[in-house]
């Protein structure tokens, strides 16, 4: 499939590790609820309307690139559009968060899970990539995404968000071989997953692991680590970029035995101790607190030159910690890209 050439290429070139005048920036969640173009959708479609119909999706994936032009677009979807293809149902009700109805809770149906037809069961995801690559006409590099094993097997055994995840911690120690049948089929279905993706269009690809910060380093490296590493060893066909929210005791060990070709940083980490522990050898991506960008739009553009100057501009993504958040005004997200791209003139 042809698709449209690539005219702003400064992501691909940090995470090649070439050089660059300035570092790329996009933010996590750039698309949504902060946006009141987006919240005017909102009003009209009810939150998996607005993912499980491609073009609405592309729509949504376009309007922060429309308003900031930033570096890249990540494809507005959800991870656990994973879990619903596993045949497990998500709802998603205002106010209340993620619901898994029926949670995995007992070894007979973690055991029982298989995995499906990718292509079929999240046709919706891999359509919307098609479309806004060609909208973006090149303007953007556009970013496929999806969940971790980790955290998909915590909203799959505990059926919802949580502080500590106890359950989905519990239910691996009492029942470690079906917890570990259930987090391979997580993983082969991602892989296949974000194949389809780069299929589609995405030229990057990022795994969220949101919640592998809950493990101990120990834990980690047994729970969590073996599939991020047998996912960015099966994407060879673009960067992967891994973000294990919360585990800086990780970021060495993911820089020296996966291929992933970035770490997302969260603002726990001080820039220097990440290049420190990743020996300069990847690149780097983060790590702006969100709720920083409540400051008044001249400190935003002091805090994010500083962040730069410490993370050096080379082998760097300017980018959030995590996502942003819903209140944020949007001339303070605005002010954000602005001095990313103003920084060094």
């Amino acid at each position: 499939m042809a698709f449209p050439e690539l005219k702003n290429d400064l992501l691909l070139k940090a995470l090649k590790g070439e050089p660059v005048d300035r570092p790329p920036v996009w933010m996590m969640r750039q698309a949504g609820r902060y946006l009141p173009e987006y919240m005017e959708l909102r009003k009209k479609y009810t939150f998996f309307e607005r993912v499980e119909t491609p073009e609405l999706a592309c729509e949504i994936t376009m309007q922060p690139i429309r308003r900031f032009a930033p570096d890249a677009a990540i494809i507005f979807s959800d991870i656990l559009v994973v879990l619903q293809a596993l045949g497990i149902e998500v709802t998603l009700n205002p106010g209340e968060g993620p619901r898994l109805p029926n949670p995995v809770n007992t070894p007979e149906a973690a055991l029982a899970l298989t995995v499906p037809d990718v292509k079929d069961r999240l046709h919706y995801v891999i359509e919307a990539l098609t479309l806004t690559r060609k909208e973006l006409n090149g303007q953007a590099t556009l970013i496929g995404f999806a969940g971790a094993p980790w955290t998909l097997f915590c909203y799959l055994i505990e059926g919802r968000g949580s502080k500590d995840f106890a359950r989905a911690k519990a239910f691996y120690w009492q029942h470690p071989e079906a917890a570990r049948h259930a987090l391979k089929v997580i993983s082969d279905t991602t892989i296949l997953y974000l194949k389809a993706q780069i299929k589609a269009g995405a030229q990057v690809v990022q795994v969220f692991d949101s919640w592998s910060g809950l493990l101990s380093p120990e834990d980690f490296n047994e729970i969590a680590y073996p599939w991020l590493k047998q996912i960015s060893d099966a994407i060879e066909e673009v960067p992967v970029i891994l973000f294990a929210k919360g585990s800086w005791y990780a970021l060495e060990g993911l820089t020296q035995r996966t291929n992933a070709s970035a770490l997302g940083v969260d603002w726990c980490v001080t820039p220097e101790y990440a290049r420190q522990a990743t020996m300069n050898k990847i690149t780097l991506q983060g790590n702006f607190d969100p709720s920083k960008l409540l400051h008044h739009p001249d400190e935003i553009t002091r805090l994010v030159h500083r962040m730069i100057d410490r993370f050096g501009a080379q082998r760097y993504i300017a980018n959030l910690g995590h996502g942003i958040l819903p209140y944020i005004p949007v001339e303070n997200a605005g002010a954000f890209f602005d001095a990313v791209k103003s920084w060094g003139k």
